[in-house]
């Protein structure tokens, strides 16, 4: 067998994280790509990661650079399958003991939609679009992120394809809804290894019943928010939406919650907070029935629109007649709400792949080139992760800092390959590929769920074997 010519090695860490898809790709121009693609989206820019940018040419003008050909060539013509490097991205997560996923996690089910004109690009359709809030052209993506209180990381992305791409509409063999992308998105992600407590997902997913039977047929138990105004069938004066069946439940005042439970919520800066939360009754669902309605809310008297959440799940009560024979783990109030507040990891995932790696600013037409460039935007987002959990570099392995030469400025010693930003940049850029490590969580959400106390061992155990999180990151219990 041929010898492998060696490729170019990427800057600083990339390198060795490069190195483990190496075998997936058949040519040097391949496991080359890969490496300056991740290089580009990693660097900080001043502009839209488009494939001039990742190439370092100007715009427009450097379009027909060879440096942006040989890119455009990688993403669109190359032979790679964008399959296989998202399988072993993901084995390598789980494989780490720093982000491997533990029953306590969470698989979040989202989507969300990005601007696209023209009619000739895959996927592209007249739909909502949750980055500007309204109805318009672009392609939406459904997506699986899984979470804890400390990591959170994409796991699979699949475009959806709105129906006047089908010769026969909705009415077409490969016409799928976004609810059944989502589902076979839970189940792929549990044939992959991936444990988890529930799966979590916000009204879009919650207020449908067949999303949710897809799910309970697969073994997924699931935490959904329903909109407050999610109708049922019901008698006479019986509540018939969520809001009347939180209005029913008895409430005094903090003193005399009546129905209503506290529940501390402890948030990744340390400030907590106390809401209230209660089992409801709405038609068929009920503290003990196949599906329970769980209300949390800051303000039981006013139920407050920003701060109310209404739950449906099929998490069995503890103590509960369902308790006994579910093969589901009970929980209680506080267990919902926490798993239902991890569901909000995945709108700061989509900031940091939307504004600081380019999710959005591909410039391809195909759907293989729409899909590799979203999987190389996951890879680099992992990058970041796996450089973050690296153990310190040693003093002596460190460069010494350069002397003022004998004319001109000082030179800036490059940084060593694994030092962490010690303080929040001005953007939350992601790495520096050519010298500094991953600065991914650096500018997190400040009202993201914090820590809760680790469950098994090996988790507890690794955390002490490591240097204390970054400052703005310290874990709270």
């Amino acid at each position: 067998m041929t010898r492998r010519v060696p490729c170019p090695p990427a800057p600083g860490p990339l390198e060795a994280y490069a190195a483990r898809f190496d075998d997936l790709f058949s040519t040097l121009a391949q496991r080359r790509g890969f490496r300056e693609y991740l290089t580009g989206l990693l660097l900080p820019r001043d502009r839209n990661k488009t494939l001039t940018c990742l190439a370092g040419t100007e715009p427009v003008v450097g379009a027909q650079h060879r440096s942006v050909q040989r890119l455009q060539f990688f993403l669109s013509e190359s032979t790679w399958d964008h399959e296989k490097i998202n399988a072993r991205r993901v084995e390598m997560l789980l494989a780490d003991p720093a982000t491997a996923p533990h029953p306590g996690g969470v698989l979040v089910i989202d989507d969300s939609g990005d601007r696209k004109d023209g009619s000739a690009t895959a996927h592209v359709g007249k739909q909502y679009l949750g980055s500007v809030g309204k109805i318009d052209r672009g392609v939406v993506t459904v997506t699986t992120c899984w979470a804890d209180e400390r990591v959170y990381y994409p796991l699979h992305a699949v475009p959806y394809t709105p129906a006047h791409h089908f010769p026969n509409g909705k009415n077409d063999p490969g016409f799928r809804t976004k609810l059944q992308i989502g589902a076979a998105l839970a189940r792929r992600a549990k044939e992959a290894g991936v444990v988890l407590r529930a799966v979590a997902a916000d009204c879009a997913y919650g207020d449908q019943d067949g999303f949710r039977r897809e799910l309970a047929d697969a073994g997924l138990p699931f935490v959904m928010a329903i909109k407050p105004r999610h109708g049922a069938w019901a008698y006479g004066d019986q509540a018939y939406t969520p809001v009347d069946a939180a209005r029913a439940l008895a409430w005094h005042d903090p003193d005399e919650p009546g129905d209503w439970s506290a529940v501390t919520r402890t948030f990744r800066d340390g400030h907590t907070t106390t809401w209230w939360a209660a089992d409801a009754h709405l038609g068929w669902w009920g503290p003990d029935g196949n599906v329970r309605l769980v209300v949390a809310t800051t303000d039981p008297a006013t139920l407050p629109a920003q701060s109310t959440w209404y739950l449906a799940t099929d998490l069995p009560r503890p103590g509960g007649p369902r308790a006994a024979e579910s093969p589901i783990q009970p929980a209680d109030l506080t267990e919902i709400v926490r798993i239902y507040g991890l569901r909000h990891w995945i709108e700061q995932s989509y900031k940091q792949v939307k504004d600081e790696l380019g999710w959005a600013d591909f410039q391809v037409r195909s759907d293989s080139a729409i899909r590799r460039h979203q999987t190389l935007v996951t890879c680099a987002f992992s990058f970041c992760w796996g450089t973050w959990f690296a153990p310190p570099p040693r003093v002596d392995d460190q460069e010494p800092a350069a002397g003022r030469a004998e004319r001109g400025p000082s030179a800036v010693p490059s940084a060593p390959p694994c030092q962490l930003a010690q303080g929040d940049p001005r953007r939350p850029w992601l790495a520096d590929a050519l010298g500094h490590a991953a600065t991914l969580l650096a500018s997190l959400d400040s009202q993201a769920p914090a820590h809760r106390t680790p469950e098994p061992d090996q988790r507890r155990q690794h955390r002490k074997t490591h240097r204390p999180l970054h400052p703005g990151l310290t874990n709270h219990r």
